[in-house]
């Protein structure tokens, strides 16, 4: 008889609809597969941990409270087996700041930054905007420090920072990086193993939500990837490396810009969407590994102490 897998999906952050269709997404395929598997919000684990007793749980979570070590620390607590990185790893992963500052100890290149308190004595005006043009030089990104998925992300020129700094205000405090343009590299991590690499082409701005998960939004996506094989295998070592210093678990994928012949680190997701328009699954399926197998990996890593 085949285990019973609780597939934890919704929760309360603004990633909770793609949340849901990544829990979807897992659930159908494991009922075509003859698993005895439900979708529960995390609001009711622990009630349906004890009418279910699930043998692993499925970590279909995405942003805050998801993947940021919250819902881990529960799950261990549990002591039933569940998918993707633990607790440590998790927040690290979902911290901008701590992840960069680890990033750049460990010699990995990340764009310059700063970080900036809403509560501090910096008035949002002119003087600010030059101080931020002088360290970083504009076109910078400001976007949250905990949120996924390219939530409250904006790319600012000089003319517009103010006003759209002032749209972040709803955080304490907020990461101002250095705008690298370039071309967009994803990769992704399985366990051990390299699994490989996918460009995105966005039709809009950038890679955004929108450009995410709204299938009219049309983001072209290249697989294989046009790089030469020296560094197709350093965009992978890179991400093998950022996956393995984090101690990231399960499957993981790293966002990159490719700017004159340089790969800079954007951010590591440890928990990756499972959808029809995600990039891990698409990643698995070039690689000859399909969706069903790629899920059946994730059970079988599944553990407690992660």
């Amino acid at each position: 008889m085949k285990k019973k897998i609780l597939i934890l999906g919704g929760g309360i952050s603004r990633e909770k609809l793609i949340s849901l269709d990544t829990a979807k997404s897992v659930h159908k395929e494991l009922k075509k597969n003859n698993y005895n598997s439900i979708i529960c919000e995390p609001r009711e684990l622990i009630k349906k941990i004890k009418i279910f007793k699930p043998s692993i749980i499925f970590n279909a979570l995405h942003g805050q409270f998801g993947e940021d070590g919250y819902i881990q620390t529960i799950l261990e607590s549990q002591k039933i087996k569940y998918t993707h990185s633990g607790v440590l790893a998790s927040f690290i992963a979902m911290d901008k700041l701590i992840s960069k500052k680890i990033f750049i100890k460990n010699k990995i290149l990340t764009p310059k930054y700063v970080k900036f308190k809403f509560a501090n004595s910096f008035k949002i005006n002119k003087k600010l905007t030059n101080k931020i043009d002088k360290k970083l030089s504009f076109p910078v990104v400001i976007k949250p420090i905990n949120e996924g998925s390219s939530v409250n992300v904006f790319i600012c020129s000089k003319k517009n920072f103010t006003k759209n700094l002032k749209k972040l205000s709803i955080y304490k405090e907020i990461i101002i990086e250095k705008y690298i343009p370039g071309r967009e590299i994803q990769v992704a991590i399985l366990g051990k193993r390299k699994l490989g690499a996918i460009e995105l082409v966005p039709k809009r701005k950038f890679y955004d939500y929108e450009a995410k998960y709204n299938p009219k939004a049309r983001t072209e996506h290249i697989i294989p990837v046009d790089l030469t094989k020296k560094n197709l295998s350093k965009v992978m070592d890179i991400a093998f490396k950022a996956h393995k210093i984090i101690g990231c678990k399960g499957v993981t994928r790293s966002d990159f810009r490719f700017f004159k012949n340089k790969f800079y680190l954007l951010e590591i997701n440890t928990q990756p969407g499972m959808t029809k328009l995600s990039l891990v699954p698409e990643i698995a399926n070039y690689a000859g590994i399909r969706f069903i197998d790629l899920i059946k990996w994730m059970l079988k890593d599944a553990s407690t102490n992660r």
